[in-house]
């Protein structure tokens, strides 16, 4: 009996332990990162004003906010980030195409969560896409891609056009799909410089997708 009585001491005290270890890891493995990232999701929060070229769109910084979560929604919906990363990697030929290695701190935003690395490279890398081309040449890409890249093997989205009108128009979603390309970056200025001096070298084509 007493031999049977501390087996049960022992049962109590290990599962008690273990109850113990286990809130301990949730923790610190859990809540912990969890409000620590909280912490550092401001950047969107940060948008002091539309851009110029969506204030024919967009009448306030909030209608703004919310056409770039749509479009990230969209975005995701679509599955764009399956041919298009949004990390570049420290591989040959990926600096000189879009850049410096993309960094940690340029995720650390509101709009980048979930992050959409991805994970193939059939069309260019878009973390950094702010800027690099015109509204009209998205939404002309989004329209027909072949009219801007010849060899794209990417499907036309044309359900985001109103083919009732010359040229079609795009619909709020369309816009707030190009809104959304159009911000990746726009964060992170200081890194979207390429690792060469582009001056000095010449560097390699952008491949046609």
């Amino acid at each position: 009996m007493k031999g049977l009585k501390s087996l049960e001491r022992f049962s109590t005290l290990f599962l008690v332990a273990g109850l113990i270890c286990f809130l301990i890891a949730f923790g610190l493995l859990g809540v912990w990162p969890a409000l620590m990232t909280d912490k550092l999701d401001n950047s969107a929060g940060e948008i002091k004003e539309v851009p110029r070229d969506f204030k024919i769109y967009y009448q306030s910084v909030d209608e703004y906010k919310k056409a770039l979560f749509l479009g990230k929604q969209i975005y995701i919906k679509e599955a764009c980030w399956h041919c298009h990363s949004q990390y570049i990697r420290p591989v040959g030929n990926e600096s000189p195409r879009y850049g410096l290695v993309s960094t940690a701190g340029e995720y650390q935003n509101e709009l980048n969560k979930p992050h959409l690395f991805g994970t193939r490279r059939v069309g260019p890398d878009l973390i950094r896409e702010a800027g690099k081309r015109t509204n009209d040449w998205h939404f002309a890409h989004l329209y027909n891609p072949k009219s801007t890249e010849p060899m794209s093997v990417m499907p036309s989205y044309t359900w985001y056009f109103d083919k009732s009108t010359n040229p079609p128009k795009p619909t709020p979603e369309g816009v707030a799909l190009v809104a959304y390309l159009q911000s990746l970056g726009a964060w992170a200025a200081d890194v979207k410089r390429t690792q060469f001096d582009t001056n000095q070298i010449t560097m390699p084509p952008e491949p046609d997708f």
